[in-house]
């Protein structure tokens, strides 16, 4: 009889926790495993990508929750009050003054999700994919029955804030929490000492061989240009810092250099960056291409690969961008020297002025690509390991 197992995430859109969601499902052995996705919201880049044996179903009551956790909560009162929903407001006041006096995030949660329904199934492992998410870690935590549940952490607690006090009581709910590298791990037991015995490192699965083949497929990426590119895969948002990056190339541009910058992504920030982009005068030089669900040709094709993001879980586009061998220079967040080893497989910089010193420096030097590049070669990256624990523990 096949395990069932149920993961939890809040869409497919394109980014990292979805994309490594969906290297672990490929290498799940179908035949042995009953695999249920629940999404929060049904949408993203990625849906087309989940595997046709894997069951997707959408949250029918988020709609109703999501706009209670987004707005204030005086607007949450007033639709109260529009609706005629009056018995509601008192517990939902009461709710929201006493997590806020008390730092405990818990009572709110408590509240808002109290009408809803417990899932009906019954799992042998459940998985809230996209920790910290507060509301996937209380449903999974409390509205699923599972005999192992487990909360994947993905990313930085000490620049991804959490309320303690919600999340030393919600973990108590969970066997283990996976952890996506060993900073990232340290980082969450300072926040919540009690995890110290049921936290483990637990890599990001990446499919080497696919990645390289998926690099091969023929794309138009300015193909008449003939100076050095530069590429960033990433969300468009402050906290994966292309803003260093346009002001880096403008720095570059003004001092004659030819060399142009392709952003790889789509979020909240592309007004403000377009902005950024024109009152540089870099329209032409700094180029957001949107999402991409196969970015690896165009990091295939750079001369230069550079992650200009201020925190991260374990990043993912950095692992890939290494086994297609390119030249790397990489901001100093949480797991990037786990990834890198500095001035050997990569450049690590700690701020601004760092990214835009040693990018000229490898422009200037192309023996010092090759050399970045070559060191690569000679390095061996493999899941495996994590693909057959994984594997181990869901047995």
């Amino acid at each position: 009889m096949k395990k069932k197992i149920l993961f939890m995430v809040t869409n497919m859109n394109i980014g990292g926790v979805e994309k490594s969601l969906l290297s672990l499902l490929s290498a799940i052995p179908k035949d042995k495993y009953d695999i249920t996705l629940i999404l929060l919201e049904k949408k993203g880049g990625f849906l087309e990508s989940i595997p046709n044996w894997v069951k997707i179903e959408e949250s029918n009551w988020f709609s109703d929750v999501k706009p209670i956790i987004m707005q204030p909560p005086q607007q949450t009162v007033k639709n109260f009050l529009y609706n005629k929903q009056f018995l509601k407001i008192p517990s939902f006041i009461n709710a929201y003054f006493i997590s806020k006096y008390f730092n405990n995030r818990h009572f709110y949660y408590q509240n808002v999700l109290k009408s809803i329904p417990n899932n009906p199934n019954k799992y042998d492992i459940a998985i809230s994919y996209q920790g910290p998410t507060d509301i996937i870690d209380y449903y999974i935590a409390y509205k699923v029955t599972a005999h192992k549940k487990i909360s994947w952490v993905h990313f930085d607690v000490s620049k991804h804030r959490i309320n303690e006090k919600l999340y030393k009581k919600l973990y108590r709910s969970f066997e283990k929490v996976f952890v996506v590298s060993k900073q990232a791990k340290n980082n969450l037991i300072d926040k919540v000492p009690s995890l110290a015995k049921k936290t483990e490192v637990f890599m990001n699965i990446i499919p080497k061989d696919l990645i390289k083949e998926m690099s091969q497929v023929p794309i138009k990426f300015d193909d008449d240009y003939r100076g050095l590119k530069i590429v960033t895969v990433g969300r468009l948002s402050k906290e994966k810092g292309q803003d260093m990056a346009i002001k880096v190339l403008s720095r570059l541009r003004d001092e004659g250099y030819e060399v142009r910058w392709y952003c790889i992504g789509e979020g909240n920030e592309r007004k403000e960056y377009e902005q950024l982009i024109h009152m540089y005068g870099l329209k032409n030089d700094f180029v957001l291409l949107g999402a991409k669900t196969n970015p690896y040709p165009y990091i295939f094709q750079a001369d230069i690969y550079v992650q200009t993001s201020r925190h991260e879980g374990y990043c993912i586009t950095l692992a890939e961008a290494k086994y297609l061998k390119k030249p790397i220079v990489t901001s100093n967040f949480i797991g990037a020297y786990e990834q890198i080893e500095n001035d050997v497989t990569g450049i690590i910089v700690s701020n601004e002025e760092e990214l835009y010193s040693k990018i000229k420096y490898i422009i200037d030097h192309k023996r010092e690509r090759e050399k970045l590049s070559k060191a690569l070669e000679h390095k061996t990256y493999e899941s495996t390991d994590e693909i057959q624990k994984f594997l181990t523990y869901i047995s």
